[in-house]
């Protein structure tokens, strides 16, 4: 379970860029979050608050009763995280690659050789776990990123827009993988531009904008709450004016990204 209370991450000179601005929300274990906002809304800056990235000016996260701030080593240990693409060795094969992070968690030996077959056989990438990853297509290497998130087989997962950039295909398995590991009674968290996408796969989101959680429910409950009759529609009226304008937030997540 990922538990956030009251985050706040402000920049700028005078604080004036409230990238996070009190935020809150529950993710359970066995169900799917969803983060959604507009671009520059403070889903970057809270995702990297999670995973003890960035540290906020006032808030918790708890990842399994483990205070992110207090003790951050033990929280990476029940979390994995799925974020964009890059990093993936080239020179290296998805077997070869998931070996060098499990040993980061302290995996060897016998353990370490399970875990890592189990890890190909979740995502179903026999065919490709001893090629060398250079020419790998995005589908491809975003499994080789998911895999390393998986390899020490952690209670909470964070995936980013998982499914950006990818062939029907690709999203179709990797919607298919999230499903899985809730049914294995996993917490997932993931961001998402596509509306339909969250519809599909969420139990639960949270909406952000402006650096606040503006609405949260299952996606029933916000398309009952504005009287709509898709997610899309319920996000926008939902978000309402806020959706736009907004370079300030932007900014912020820039110097968060960089």
């Amino acid at each position: 379970m990922i538990e956030v209370r009251g985050l706040k991450k402000y920049y700028g000179n005078n604080d004036e860029i409230k990238a996070v601005d009190d935020v809150s929300f529950t993710c359970a274990d066995g169900q799917i979050t969803g983060l959604l906002g507009p671009n520059g809304a403070g889903k970057t800056t809270t995702l990297r608050i999670i995973t003890g990235l960035i540290k906020p000016m006032t808030g918790t996260v708890m990842i399994d009763d483990i205070d992110v701030a207090q003790n951050a080593k033990a929280a990476r240990r029940v979390l994995g995280v799925q974020s964009d693409m890059t990093g993936v060795y080239p020179r290296l094969t998805p077997r070869e690659q998931f070996q060098y992070y499990g040993r980061f968690y302290d995996l060897k030996g016998k353990a370490l050789d399970d875990r890592v077959q189990a890890v190909i056989d979740e995502l179903k990438m026999e065919e490709i776990a001893d090629r060398r990853s250079e020419g790998f297509s995005r589908g491809q290497r975003q499994k080789v990123v998911l895999g390393r998130a998986l390899v020490h087989d952690p209670k909470n997962i964070i995936m980013d827009e998982p499914t950006n950039g990818l062939d029907v295909m690709a999203v179709r398995d990797t919607r298919e993988t999230i499903r899985q590991m809730k049914g294995q009674g996993r917490c997932v968290l993931f961001s998402t531009h596509y509306m339909d996408e969250a519809e599909k796969l969420c139990d639960h989101i949270a909406i952000i904008v402006g650096g606040k959680i503006v609405a949260s429910g299952s996606p029933e409950d916000l398309m009952r709450q504005t009287n709509q009759e898709n997610l899309e529609d319920a996000f926008v009226t939902l978000a309402g004016q806020d959706v736009l304008g907004h370079s300030r937030y932007e900014a912020a997540e820039e110097v968060v990204g960089s």
